[in-house]
């Protein structure tokens, strides 16, 4: 899917104060492309570190980019990858879930994770 394909919820997000962004993993098929297309999709600073505690420490950090009520982070194209690599998935599903947490009790915004599943029958623009 593009990025296209979400503007309609993209634009509903940032209409209430939250920034967003997507991280595409279509093609993604080992953790180091994973953990490059989370640097680029959020601007990650160059000493990210590419593994996955500098992953969990800039995710609950995120202090390079300009203050948000929230934030949202739309992950498409993940389904490859995390039937390709379950074990490296669920790491990444817990990085996830620690980050929304922390920001959660941070008092500093919030930061919510959300897995796009295309409709079924629905192709890939």
């Amino acid at each position: 899917m593009t990025d296209e394909a979400f503007a309609p919820v993209l634009e509903a997000v940032r209409a209430t104060g939250w920034t967003s962004s997507v991280l595409d993993l279509d093609g993604v098929e080992d953790k180091a492309a994973f953990l490059d297309r989370c640097a680029r999709a959020l601007h990650f600073p160059d000493w990210f570190g590419h593994n996955w505690d500098a992953l969990a420490d800039s995710l609950k950090d995120l202090s390079w980019l300009p203050a948000a009520r929230g934030r949202l982070l739309l992950v498409s194209g993940w389904q490859e990858y995390a039937a390709a690599r379950p074990g490296e998935w669920a790491i990444a599903l817990k990085v996830f879930s620690e980050a929304e947490a922390h920001w959660r009790t941070a008092g500093r915004g919030t930061l919510s994770v959300l897995l796009a599943v295309a409709a079924a029958g629905a192709g890939r623009a």
